[in-house]
């Protein structure tokens, strides 16, 4: 893929208001990345209690973590399909009420099977929603401000994790695990209403051929005097040279270049070490010499750091654009990972050490959530094609999880082989590989229209120059 500037500067340029109906469709749909986080994150929390009430042993505890990662592998393609044939909004919509079902389930669930088979559903919505969520934002979007909105879902992410160590924090004790399962149905239901009165994708209707429904979505959608037929015929001349569509259209060469960006960004971003530091922090700390009660509140400064990191990608995004930021974000994060990896070289838990600890995972934290976790579910559905986004994307949502549960079996087993410093300067590496990766293959996209994104990469005499990228 090319790195040139945008095609249309008057695009990029941001517009001085959008219609309300704009922002409720991100906000409203981003509510999914908001359970996707409370559901990920309050886990932590809850296995401390459970351990005990349900007698699990440490394979039985490691089971129930686990299995909404592999319920997230699953709904990933599962949502794909859905997703192509009956259009966004009813996926979404459907997504909510599987939240909501999966967190009640989990509340009342009399013994672990029936936990985790729970836990499974839940992760059937988070991976349904981290696939589907973002391209209903981005083919909703404009131009302009496509990035800021969609990094609204990660960021939600990130809130969604902070309220569930903020709520397993108050709601500690025997018992309290349901209620802190229980919870997630509240923001569900809200979900599920509020999707009711959104528009469908206008790019979906599109390609239905329901062209005159598409072209009054877009102008609920744009402000006044915006060139809703231009939007129009630049989605169909996309739609025109298609060949083949879902899960055939894979095959085609020319997207080929399209699916190692957004493969690639769903790699790197587990192994560049984040969950591995979010799932383990409190261990990590205990390691270093801090108190119980320190490492219990760890979770709690983590997520406030991934808010932070969200806030400032949501900022920074669509300002120095998605490929800059990682370029500029990378360095710092490797950096941060190899630090804490040496400072557990040193011995006796001594307060420069234990400072040097924190100090370097929250920095780690943040720069990798404000570049790597900020576009990680924007990248993909920007690069990838009309034809093929929806399939396409579950194949990179799938990989995100997979490398999640990878990452997820495997820290602990290589701290306890290789050792943490060992360990963590490979996640420190990986922070290198990515930005090597992202200089030579990652596009700038920002302020281009999607059909200017996939024009791009069908342009034959381009790939002929690159054979590498679009």
């Amino acid at each position: 893929m090319t790195t040139s500037a945008p095609a249309r500067t008057a695009q990029a340029a941001a517009p001085l208001r959008q219609p309300p109906l704009l922002y409720a469709v991100a906000a409203i749909s981003a509510l999914g990345g908001l359970l996707f986080g409370y559901d990920t994150g309050i886990i932590s929390s809850a296995l401390l209690d459970l351990g005990r009430d349900l007698q699990l042993s440490s394979r039985a505890q490691e089971i129930v973590v686990s299995a909404i990662l592999v319920g997230a592998m699953a709904g990933a393609p599962v949502s794909g399909t859905l997703v192509a044939r009956h259009g966004r909004k009813p996926v979404v919509t459907g997504v909510a009420v599987l939240f909501a079902a999966g967190a009640v389930a989990a509340a009342v669930a009399p013994g672990t099977g029936t936990l985790i088979a729970a836990r499974f559903v839940l992760g059937l919505a988070v991976g349904a929603a981290s696939n589907t969520v973002p391209v209903y934002i981005a083919e909703t979007a404009p131009a302009a401000i496509r990035g800021r909105l969609m990094v609204l879902f990660q960021l939600m992410v990130a809130i969604g994790q902070l309220i569930s160590y903020l709520v397993g924090y108050a709601l500690a004790g025997p018992g309290g695990w349901r209620w802190m399962f229980a919870l997630a149905a509240v923001p569900a239901v809200v979900l599920v209403l509020g999707m009711l009165p959104l528009p469908e994708s206008p790019r979906w209707l599109v390609g239905q051929g329901r062209t005159e429904e598409a072209a009054g979505v877009l102008r609920r959608l744009r402000r006044p005097g915006s060139d809703i037929a231009g939007e129009i015929a630049d989605i169909q001349a996309v739609r025109t040279e298609e060949r083949g569509a879902g899960w055939r259209a894979l095959r085609g060469s020319w997207v080929r270049p399209a699916l190692v960006v957004a493969l690639g960004i769903a790699a790197f971003s587990q192994l560049t070490g984040i969950n591995a530091m979010v799932y383990y922090a409190p261990k990590l700390l205990t390691d270093a010499g801090f108190g119980d009660s320190t490492a219990l509140l760890t979770g709690v400064g983590i997520g406030v750091m991934l808010v932070a990191a969200g806030i400032a990608g949501t900022l920074l995004v669509d300002r120095t654009g998605r490929r800059r930021l990682l370029l500029w974000l990378l360095p710092g994060s490797g950096l941060a990972m190899a630090v804490l990896a040496l400072a557990f070289l040193g011995s006796g838990g001594s307060g420069a050490q234990k400072w040097t600890v924190i100090i370097a995972l929250f920095a780690y934290i943040f720069l990798n959530g404000a570049g790597m976790q900020a576009v990680v579910w924007l990248i993909g559905p920007e690069v990838l094609p009309l034809a093929v986004r929806g399939p396409a994307m579950s194949v990179a949502t799938t990989a995100v999880w997979g490398f999640d549960l990878l990452i997820a079996l495997t820290a602990l087993t290589a701290v306890d082989t290789f050792g943490r410093t060992a360990t963590f300067l490979v996640y420190a590496l990986m922070n290198a590989a990515c930005w090597v990766f992202v200089l030579r293959r990652v596009p700038e996209t920002r302020g281009r229209t999607l059909e200017e994104i996939e024009q791009a990469l069908r342009r034959p005499a381009r790939r002929r120059k690159e054979p590498a990228g679009v």
